[in-house]
């Protein structure tokens, strides 16, 4: 939702231990509320960009590293990633630029300059943070995108294809 600009409320959960991730969320201009067990996000129009850094818990985590490079291909402005974690966690940033994304590496950190859209093209999935940062740019890239090997994803998000569907995405499984 927030890479889209779209609005979605996530039933059944909680926020309690995703502060890091809020925070950046907001930081790209998001309007996020929180309930006991319910987060409702807005996005923009179009997102702010956000630097940040991989750490321990509570800490941004990175686990979430792809998708926000994803969310920086096409926000406004230039981020700095940097990733403290894992040795080669940017695998999937040759994929987003593939599909027309700014991106310089250096080691251990990145920059992302946004850029308005994304072009479709086939990428390929490396494991199963960067097929989540695929599937993001492929949803906000014009034309089609396919994934291949998307087989990573599905160790980790259940019918993901399913539910982004049902949020309103034009999503395909192919055989």
């Amino acid at each position: 939702a927030a890479a889209t600009g779209g609005t979605v409320r996530l039933n059944h959960t909680s926020a309690s231990y995703l502060d890091a991730v809020i925070d950046k969320l907001m930081d790209a201009g998001c309007e996020i509320t929180t309930e006991r067990e319910a987060i409702n996000l807005q996005a923009p129009k179009r997102l702010t960009a956000v630097s940040l850094r991989t750490s321990p818990y509570p800490a941004f985590p990175t686990d979430m590293q792809a998708q926000f490079m994803a969310l920086n291909a096409v926000a406004d402005g230039t981020s700095v990633i940097r990733e403290t974690i894992f040795e080669n966690r940017f695998m999937h940033a040759v994929e987003l630029i593939r599909l027309g994304a700014s991106i310089r590496i250096d080691g251990n950190t990145a920059v992302v300059t946004g850029k308005e859209f994304l072009e479709g093209c086939t990428v390929m999935a490396t494991d199963l943070r960067a097929s989540a940062s695929l599937v993001i740019a492929g949803l906000v890239a014009r034309g089609e995108t396919v994934i291949e090997r998307i087989y990573h994803l599905d160790r980790g998000y259940e019918a993901l294809d399913t539910k982004l569907a049902a949020l309103g995405a034009t999503v395909r499984r192919i055989k």
